[in-house]
């Protein structure tokens, strides 16, 4: 799969490897069942989004020529094949999967029945559910009538019937319905037997009731079959200067609904004239990744598989407070001393309740404060609009770019505004990534600043499942800095001069690549002088050509590499010219790992980062990010802590090697660590220690 005549794994091989990790989750059988089939759909909605976004780019690439082609991507043409071929293998396995656990399923008496195994009590409630919630929701298409190709929605799944009479087979009429799961949600809980539970599919009631529909026509044998498109989800953004990049974002959303075809994924039963007919009416040929699967696709659903019907429901360790915040606000405790969130071990309750006293503290002036993706129903959002009300000057940047979520952030920015707060919609060509926050207060007469960095977006729903950092400090320097890279943000056309004066943080661009190389550098000096020289990070991807050259060049020096990588993973791990073995791993787990921390032995001068940036090519040259150093020596040592416990991983941990094999880490000796059971316990036991109180 990967050639060793490359300098680097290409980045969209790498990143099947990650989900063929997830796929693994879902195969292990020590996992909760109902998790197991929540890493199915979590499987298939990374799977959606890849098609969507890589491949469409790399079929841009090759619509576009060695022009629109960059680093390791220049042979485009045959990592679509990889894929393809990758793709089909993973496929085959899912199926595997998902074959056994139905086996499991129907051991725990519960039974996935289709529209051929309805007793006469479910066909009457079935029934009765489609005429009363259903049918008002389904338009059936009659595709042979429509002159040129159907519309056909993304992230929704179709039925493809097939009409004809019994008595003249070869006279077959062809429809199309899209299954409503927006509306009315994919899982149908039936009448079940006793000690049992039946549920069934949406497009299964729909099938259930095909000679209702379709009864005009007069018609009574049907075949039907789903399918699903993908579409290229990329959003052009013109450079027409007279149109706002609201409006571009506006109009790149209509036309992402109607972008290329990437991939169509099918029912391999699927009538072959029906299908024959689809892919010439798509414009799809082989090279658009035509993928032959079973009968159930849009696995991503079954995310929300329905968990209180399990005799022993699976749940998660609920988060616990900071040992410090138990009794004292947080905006008390924060002006004392620096603090380190850790999420989802530990509450996301702090964040909200800072922006909340600051809403109603008669000393805080202004808060500012990015968002880049926050929660439906944003709490974070709810506090900010409060601090307006209370006469706050509230400055929130809302990046419209961020993928998938641009719709949402537009419907925030207006009602933001409406409220009056000022709101920042970002750079031309650059997305602010970078998760801060700036509180100004006036105390007697004087004026301080307080706030946060993280590694994780401020949105307390993905908390819970996102292993992220969040250092909350009062520091002069850190909010100096911070307060510098907002007015980065607020005069960029002018303002690069705020990113050089900062004197603490690392801010993307530019800056954070120039001082990481720069302290990649220290160790390999220190390295050939004999001296230790350790590196150790982690991130969600590496794949910066500059940076996996000087991590190469560091580990032929004689440095200790130790890395963490969930992800994409750009670098050959394996090399026979490295001093001693790179340590390459990536954990997936019930939690997904989401924080970047970097340690540099730095000749005995400790330097511990988190960051809002991994070390690729947009994080580092093409975003706004930043990227922050723990100062205080008993958080720096609990984030070195933690990454032991990682590192020590033998139950989730798996072996990132130049062949994407991804083999577990053996479990050697009678130890075995599985690194987020085991940070869990050790944070909780640190909520009975009486810390240190101290000021900056």
């Amino acid at each position: 799969m990967t050639d060793p005549k490359r300098k680097t794994i290409p980045r969209d091989l790498s990143w099947l490897s990650f989900n063929g990790r997830v796929l693994q989750e879902a195969a292990d059988r020590t996992v909760p069942l109902l998790q197991r089939i929540r890493f199915l759909g979590i499987f298939s909605n990374n799977l959606d989004e890849f098609f969507r976004v890589r491949v469409a780019t790399l079929k841009r690439m090759i619509q576009f020529g060695a022009k629109g082609r960059m680093h390791h991507e220049a042979d485009a043409d045959n990592i679509l094949q990889d894929i393809q071929m990758t793709v089909l293998n993973q496929q085959s396995e899912f199926n595997r999967i998902w074959s056994s656990i139905l086996e499991e399923l129907r051991s725990e008496k519960i039974f996935l029945v289709t529209e051929a195994d309805l007793n006469p009590e479910q066909q009457e409630f079935v029934t009765r559910y489609y005429e009363e919630e259903v049918s008002s929701n389904v338009i059936p298409l009659m595709i042979e009538t429509i002159p040129g190709a159907p519309y056909l929605r993304e992230k929704s799944i179709y039925l493809g019937v097939v009409m004809w009479m019994k008595e003249s087979a070869l006279q077959r009429k062809y429809s199309l319905i899209e299954v409503p799961s927006r509306v009315l949600g994919r899982f149908l809980l039936l009448p079940s037997p006793d000690g049992e539970q039946h549920i069934i599919l949406l497009e299964d009631v729909i099938r259930f009731n095909l000679p209702e529909i379709f009864s005009y026509f007069g018609y009574n044998q049907y075949t039907s079959h789903v399918f699903k498109v993908t579409r290229d989800a990329e959003i052009d953004i013109d450079n027409d200067i007279a149109t706002s990049l609201v409006q571009k974002i506006q109009k790149g959303l209509k036309n992402r609904r109607k972008g290329k075809p990437t991939r169509f994924v099918y029912d391999k039963e699927m009538d072959p004239g029906l299908l024959e007919f689809m892919i010439r009416k798509l414009n799809l040929s082989k090279r658009d990744n035509l993928i032959p699967g079973g009968r159930i696709h849009n696995f991503r659903h079954f995310m929300d598989f329905p968990g209180h019907i399990f005799k022993q429901e699976s749940r998660r360790r609920k988060p616990f407070d900071h040992p410090l915040l138990t009794e004292r606000r947080v905006t008390d405790v924060v002006m004392e001393r620096d603090l380190l969130l850790h999420f989802p071990y530990q509450s996301f309750n702090p964040l909200i309740d800072m922006l909340r006293e600051a809403a109603i503290d008669p000393g805080v002036t202004s808060i500012k404060i990015t968002c880049y993706r926050v929660a439906k129903q944003s709490k974070v959002i709810n506090a900010l609009i409060n601090a307006v009300r209370n006469g706050k000057q509230v400055t929130v940047v809302l990046e419209l770019k961020a993928r998938f979520d641009e719709e949402a952030n537009l419907e925030w920015k207006e009602r933001l505004e409406d409220e009056g707060v000022k709101v920042l919609i970002g750079i031309p060509n650059m997305k602010i990534h970078a998760k801060i926050c700036l509180i100004r207060k006036r105390l007697e007469n004087r004026i301080i600043q307080y706030g946060f960095v993280s590694t994780g977006n401020l949105n307390e729903s993905t908390a819970k499942v996102y292993a992220d950092h969040c250092l909350l400090t009062a520091n002069k320097a850190i909010m100096a800095d911070v307060n510098r890279i907002f007015n980065y943000i607020e005069h960029y056309k002018t303002g690069t001069h705020f990113l050089k004066a900062c004197t603490t943080l690392l801010p993307s661009p530019v800056f954070a690549r120039r001082e990481v190389l720069k302290m990649i550098d220290t160790e390999i000096k220190n390295a050939r002088k004999g001296k230790k020289a350790l590196i150790i990070a982690k991130m969600n991807s590496l794949s910066d050509e500059e940076m996996i050259d000087a991590l190469t060049t560091a580990a032929r020096a004689g440095v200790t590499i130790k890395l963490i990588i969930r992800g994409i993973f750009c670098m050959y791990s394996e090399n026979k010219q490295f001093v001693q073995p790179v340590k390459a791993i990536s954990i997936v787990d019930e939690y997904l790992e989401h924080a970047r921390v970097w340690y540099f032995h730095c000749d005995g001068k400790e330097r511990v980062f988190i960051s809002s940036a991994d070390w690729m090519t947009r994080n580092l040259d093409h975003r706004v990010e930043c990227s922050c150093p723990v100062l205080d020596p008993e958080l720096k040592q609990e984030l070195l802590d933690i990454l032991d416990i990682q590192l020590q991983d033998n139950i989730k941990a798996r072996i990132l090697d130049n062949k994407l094999q991804n083999h577990y880490v053996p479990a050697e000796g009678e130890k075995h660590v599985r690194s987020q059971e085991d940070t869990y316990h050790y944070l909780f036991q640190k909520t009975g220690v009486n810390l240190e109180v101290r000021s900056h």
